[in-house]
């Protein structure tokens, strides 16, 4: 006896057979699987070369400022302050910098701008990693060190602690070069996620509240940044994703020097990513290549401790979503 359904139609024929659906699901789980295999293939792999390492210098080299191939002594403490410095000064320009292109783009710029200027910072996204480090030491670097370095160190040379941080050599490199490059490489990222998730925010919650009487600013601080925030922060932890893991601009401009006798943000210094594209190719077997297999696993597991806060980061504010403050 055929089925039909409460209204008295006849059943509605399935699109799709069977054995597509078991086969797309079957593709797709592999999909799923497949992604975790290689990540603890990549985990695996790390573990099992940095394994010298670690047994030869244990947690010690987290903290150890060596780094002498001749005498075979690793530590990875200026790599990890290099690369986890010039990453916060480059989310410390480029986050701000973001939000205003993000906030001109969906509230304040007329529409014959807004498509070609969107299009253009878009652009900035596409130029390799090694153009931003040939014109940031070529280019970028000099003016650094005339029109920056020069006057901050002019500025706070007797401000204790401050004239610390601007001493060393003017030269146009370092991590403050370094972070400033990552900066401008990382801000095509973050604007453009700020801005598509901006464009999604119900035009009625803002028409809402500019009927209310709120200015442009408390619009969006108020009701455009609490919907989007979870798009906002996912924008941020990618553009620090790239910073962390950039390799070619950094090499370029950073100094490659293993040193940390100064704090000074003038001072060439040396970041993981840099360490490796130098040493890797002409680093012995033992110890000098497993101390930087050492390095590339804790980049590995500094991104994952940074995905992991976003993570609780959001949780928390998800929690704490309609509670009065």
């Amino acid at each position: 006896m055929e089925r039909t359904d409460p209204t008295g139609e006849p059943p509605i024929a399935r699109r799709a057979s069977p054995w597509a659906d078991t086969l797309f699901s079957a593709l797709a789980h592999g999909a799923a699987l497949l992604t975790l295999a290689l990540l603890a293939g990549i985990i695996v792999s790390l573990v099992i070369g940095a394994a010298p390492a670690i047994e030869e210098f244990g947690l010690g080299f987290l903290w150890s400022s060596d780094w002498d191939p001749v005498q075979d002594k690793y530590g990875g403490l200026v790599m990890i302050y290099g690369t986890l410095m010039t990453s916060f000064i480059a989310l410390l320009i480029a986050v701000p910098v973001s939000f205003g292109i993000a906030l001109f783009l969906t509230e304040l710029s007329p529409k014959w701008l807004r498509r070609p200027l969107g299009i253009a910072i878009e652009l900035l996204a596409a130029v390799p990693s090694i153009v931003y480090g040939m014109w940031g030491l070529l280019v970028f670097g000099p003016i650094l060190a005339t029109f920056v370095q020069q006057p901050l160190q002019a500025a706070f040379n007797d401000v204790p602690y401050l004239g610390a941080l601007f001493s060393g050599p003017p030269v146009g490199i370092g991590i403050l070069a370094a972070g400033i490059i990552l900066a401008i490489m990382i801000i095509p990222f973050i604007a453009s996620v700020m801005r598509d998730v901006f464009e999604v925010t119900p035009p009625m919650l803002k028409e809402s509240a500019y009927g209310l009487g709120s200015t442009t600013w408390e619009v969006v601080w108020k009701v455009v940044l609490p919907y989007t925030k979870t798009g906002v922060i996912g924008g941020i932890m990618l553009g620090l994703g790239r910073a962390l893991g950039e390799t070619m601009a950094v090499t370029f401009i950073i100094g490659n020097m293993n040193q940390l006798s100064s704090l000074s943000l003038f001072e060439p210094a040396n970041s993981i990513t840099s360490a490796l594209a130098n040493e890797f190719a002409e680093a012995a077997e033992g110890l000098h290549q497993s101390s930087l297999i050492y390095l590339g696993l804790v980049l590995f597991f500094i991104t994952f401790v940074v995905l992991a806060l976003s993570k609780v980061l959001l949780m928390q504010l998800k929690k704490r979503e309609g509670v009065r403050t």
